[in-house]
C-alpha cells in the first residue's frame, strides 16, 4: 500500500495572496526570512488580508537561509506565547522549513529534535493551528511537500525531516512574489525544481500519480527557466508553477543521492556554504552517470530525454543527449561544473571525504535512489564531483 498527499487546498496566479483573507481563524503569526518580504510590501498585505479575515496577526522575522534548530526553538516559543491558529509562513524554503518545524514543538513541546529526525515519525499535528505556505523562490516547493530541512550547525550537518504532517493545509503559489528574484537564486532554485523532478521520475517509489507531475515539471523547467533567467516575467510565473509540480511528485516519490550529497556537503566546507541548488546542479550530471548503469533508471531517464526532445537513438545516447543539456543549462546560467571549482579546497576535500561519504549514503534521500550505493561508492561519486571526472 501507498499514500499520495497534497495541501488540502492550492491557490495559483497573480493576486492568489489575498486568498488569506478566507483562512477563518483567531489568530495567525507570520514566519518570514530575511527583508525581502518586507521591503516588496507582501508581509504588509499578508497582515492585511489576515486582519480583514477578522485575525489577530504576530511575526517571527529574520529566519535565516538554511535555518538553525536554535532558531526553530525561539519560534516554537513566540508561537507558545502568542498562541496562533494559523502559521503563515511566507518567503523561500529556510523560512517555510523552519516554520514547519517550529509548529511541531509548538504542539508537542517535549518532543525531542532526535525524534523528529526519525523519518515518519511525527506526532499528529493540527491540535492547536494549521498551516498556510506562500513560497518566495521557485525552487524547493516546500509550500506542497512533507518535509523541511534544518541545519544542526555545531554538527555541520543537514537533518532532512520527512512526515505528511507537516504537508501544509494551505499553498498559496502567487508569481508575483517570484518578480524580483536575483539571477543567480533563478538559477539555483530552477535547477533545484529540475532535480526534484527527475529524482521523483526515476525514484524507486515513483507511480502513476507521481510520474505526470514530474514529467511535466520537468517540460516546463526545460521550456521557460532560460528565459526566467532573462528576466521574462510569464517564463517566471511558468517556473514558479512547474517548481510546485515538481515538489507535489517528490514529496510522494520522494528523492534520490543528489539530494544526499547536497545535505552533506552544504554546511561542510570552511571555504563557504554550497547553496543547495547549487549543489544540486553540480552532482546531477554525475549521478545520472552513475544510476544509468541500473538499467532500470537507464530507461527513466531515456524516456526523459525523448518527452522533452533530445536528440539520440539509442537510451545510452539518449540518457548522455540529457546529460549534456543539463551541463549547457549550468554552464549558460554561470553554475560552476565541480565542487572544485565553486571553491571548495582539495586538502580538506580529501580530509573530509570518508566521513561526507558515509552520512550521505545514510541520509533519507538515499533509500529512494534507483541504484543502491555504499560509503566507498560514495566517496569515489564526490571524487568524481570534486575533480570533473
Amino acid at each position: 500500500m501507498a499514500r499520495f498527499t497534497l495541501p488540502r487546498d492550492l491557490y495559483y496566479g497573480k493576486g492568489s495572496l489575498e486568498n488569506l483573507k478566507n483562512l477563518g481563524g483567531k489568530k495567525a503569526i507570520i514566519v518570514s526570512g530575511g527583508s525581502s518580504m518586507r521591503k516588496g510590501g507582501f508581509l504588509d498585505k499578508a497582515k492585511a488580508y489576515l486582519e480583514e479575515g477578522g485575525m489577530e496577526v504576530a511575526f517571527f522575522e529574520g529566519v535565516e537561509p538554511d535555518p538553525s534548530v536554535e532558531t526553530v526553538m525561539s519560534g516554537a516559543k513566540a508561537m507558545t506565547d502568542f498562541e496562533p491558529d494559523w502559521i503563515v509562513s511566507i518567503g523561500g524554503g529556510s523560512p517555510i522549513d523552519a516554520a514547519k518545524a517550529m509548529w511541531a514543538f509548538y504542539e508537542y513541546p517535549d518532543t525531542t529534535f532526535e525524534d523528529l529526525c526519525i523519518p515518519f515519525n511525527f506526532p499528529k499535528l493540527r491540535t492547536k493551528a494549521k498551516f498556510c505556505a506562500v513560497p518566495s523562490t521557485s525552487g524547493t516547493a516546500t509550500e506542497v511537500t512533507a518535509f523541511s530541512v534544518i541545519t544542526d550547525y555545531a554538527k555541520g550537518i543537514k537533518y532532512p525531516l520527512a512526515d505528511f504532517e507537516i504537508t501544509p493545509d494551505v499553498a498559496i503559489v502567487d508569481p508575483e512574489l517570484v518578480e524580483g528574484l536575483p539571477v543567480t537564486q533563478v538559477a539555483y532554485t530552477g535547477m533545484d525544481a529540475l532535480t526534484h523532478a527527475i529524482e521523483a521520475f526515476v525514484s524507486s517509489l515513483n507511480s502513476p500519480f507521481t510520474d505526470p507531475l514530474a514529467i511535466k515539471a520537468i517540460e516546463m523547467v526545460f521550456d521557460y527557466l532560460p528565459a526566467s533567467y532573462k528576466k521574462d516575467m510569464c517564463a517566471r510565473e511558468q517556473m514558479h508553477y512547474a517548481q510546485c509540480l515538481a515538489g507535489q511528485a517528490f514529496s510522494n516519490a520522494l528523492l534520490g543521492i543528489v539530494h544526499s550529497m547536497a545535505h552533506k556537503t552544504g554546511a561542510a566546507f570552511s571555504t563557504g556554504h554550497i547553496p543547495h541548488g547549487c549543489a544540486n546542479a553540480i552532482y546531477l550530471p554525475y549521478v545520472i552517470k552513475y544510476n544509468a548503469h541500473e538499467p532500470q533508471a537507464m530507461r527513466r531517464y531515456a524516456e526523459i530525454a525523448r518527452r522533452v526532445g533530445l536528440g539520440g537513438t539509442s537510451e545510452k545516447s539518449q540518457v548522455e543527449a540529457l546529460i549534456a543539456k543539463i551541463e549547457e543549462f549550468n554552464r549558460a546560467m554561470g553554475i560552476p561544473k565541480t565542487i572544485a571549482e565553486f571553491g571548495v579546497k582539495e586538502d580538506e576535500f580529501l580530509e573530509k571525504l570518508d566521513g561526507i561519504a558515509e552520512n550521505a549514503v545514510a541520509d533519507a534521500c538515499t533509500g529512494s535512489n534507483p541504484r543502491s550505493i555504499n560509503p566507498e561508492q560514495m566517496a569515489k561519486l564526490f571524487k568524481c564531483t570534486f575533480y570533473g571526472t
